[in-house]
């Protein structure tokens, strides 16, 4: 049996205590300790000059990295694939810069990415691409004459046809995608988007541009059983304990995201702003903590959001603050799992309301920290993929700030034995529905697509 080749923008960074770190690399981590792997991907470094292709080893896996030129580096990553894919694949069209030089710098480097995939290509070996940096890489590789196995998987959402349509190369993007074998999407819902847009029916199996290939939606997880240990080991901890004393007995809401357009925060910061509004009688018992690390801090739509919701945040405080209780902690500062999964279990709300979202695994992070005995309740955006999951959740529109404050509201004033019902539903669908299961399930189905493809 051939190896798994894993193909992604970036490849796992190495790190003396655990071995690797990234979302992905997690996801992963149960197929690539079953079988001899192969990753390829960037390493993080831009260059005049940069390194040739090196390779490691993380047990199993031969990860192999690269560096990209300052021109490649700005053409396909920040700009055609997050000045452009990232915005309109999250319907904000606003936000997108579209630059047909860009769009030619991203296929040169999908370029490289496949002169590096075929130098070490074995003929048995099964290709799994990930995410929106490289759906021309399929196209390029079958032009070479590959015919290995080629799956790919899309990490964000896929836009309604009508949005897709605005994007200048729409059709030779889904031209570049009908030369996998499986596209896989978050969401049977993003899957179906596709397939509408193709006019070629709900799939699995669908014909486009003269090829045969499926489609599918395969919910992505995360390993539970890890993570709620992680949890309840973590909430004694340093950093657990520390949160706990500086709360006291207030009641914790939390959110955990990039700093990106796409999730939502002014809109967030609004909503808890309308809850305290409407609920004097929580003044000084309900703190929310909203993690936001600084991500593409480089793009000036980004340093705006990040000024906008630094004015929010001093707004909210000057107007509600009292001399011994800060009511909104904002903190563009990341911090480590451990910690993270300490700071899910005091919670007494979870609060994540992207605008749009592929998945949103800091949803199913949540219900796993939870402790059984006591567990919180989730606040979720139902344009994230995880709502279509998790039933116990508090659904919003996340573009309603007054249905935020409310979700909180009810949230925080919810029955005991509520809370408890709806927390075993979603906590038995993470529990069932692991990364180990999508990575397998999602394997399984590209084995047994092989053959569909035809010229």
């Amino acid at each position: 049996m051939g190896r798994l080749v894993v193909v992604s923008n970036r490849i796992p960074v190495a790190t003396a205590r655990v071995g690797a770190t990234g979302g992905l690399a997690v996801a992963l981590a149960d197929v690539l300790a079953r079988q001899d792997a192969l990753w390829i991907g960037w390493n993080g470094d831009v260059a005049e000059d940069p390194d040739p292709p090196s390779s490691r080893r993380m047990r199993r896996t031969e990860i192999v990295g690269f560096g990209l030129t300052p021109q490649m580096h700005a053409g396909f990553y920040a700009g055609f694939s997050n000045a452009v894919l990232w915005p309109l694949f999250h319907y904000r069209l606003g936000l997108v810069e579209y630059r047909r030089e860009d769009y030619a710098v991203y296929n040169e480097v999908n370029e490289r990415f496949a002169r590096i995939v075929r130098e070490r290509l074995a003929p048995d070996d099964t290709l799994w691409v990930h995410d929106y940096h490289l759906i021309p890489l399929a196209r390029i590789l079958r032009r070479q004459g590959v015919t290995n196995r080629i799956g790919f998987f899309l990490h964000i959402p896929w836009p309604a046809a009508e949005v897709f349509r605005s994007l200048p190369v729409h059709r030779d993007l889904a031209e570049a995608l009908a030369h996998y074998d499986l596209v896989g999407f978050q969401t049977a819902s993003h899957a179906h988007q596709f397939a509408d847009y193709l006019g070629s029916g709900e799939g699995p199996s669908v014909e486009a541009f003269g090829r045969r290939f499926e489609i599918g939606g395969f919910p992505i997880g995360i390993d539970t059983q890890q993570f709620a240990e992680m949890a309840s080991k973590s909430a004694s901890g340093e950093a657990g304990a520390r949160l706990a004393e500086s709360t006291g007995n207030r009641a914790l809401v939390i959110g955990v995201d990039r700093l990106d357009h796409s999730k939502g925060l002014p809109n967030r910061i609004a909503g808890f702003a309308n809850f305290l509004a409407r609920n004097p009688d929580w003044h000084g018992r309900v703190q929310y903590l909203q993690i936001a690390p600084v991500s593409r801090g480089e793009v000036a739509n980004y340093r705006a959001l990040r000024r906008e919701l630094d004015g929010m945040a001093g707004r909210l405080n000057g107007k509600y603050a009292e001399f011994d209780w800060t009511p909104l902690r904002y903190i563009n500062r990341g911090y480590p799992r451990k910690a993270l999964a300490a700071f899910y279990r005091q919670a007494r709300i979870g609060l994540v309301t992207p605008l749009r979202d592929g998945m949103n695994l800091v949803a199913k992070e949540y219900v796993a920290a939870q402790q059984a005995s006591d567990p919180g309740v989730l606040v979720l955006s139902e344009f994230a993929g995880a709502a279509a999951e998790l039933s116990g959740a508090l659904k919003v529109n996340p573009y309603d700030a007054d249905a935020i404050g409310d979700a909180i509201a009810q949230g925080l004033a919810m029955p005991f034995e509520e809370r408890i019902a709806r927390w075993k539903a979603d906590y038995a669908t993470v529990e069932a529905n692991t990364a180990g299961v999508w990575a397998r399930g999602y394997l399984a189905t590209l084995e047994a697509a092989r053959g569909l493809i035809a010229a």
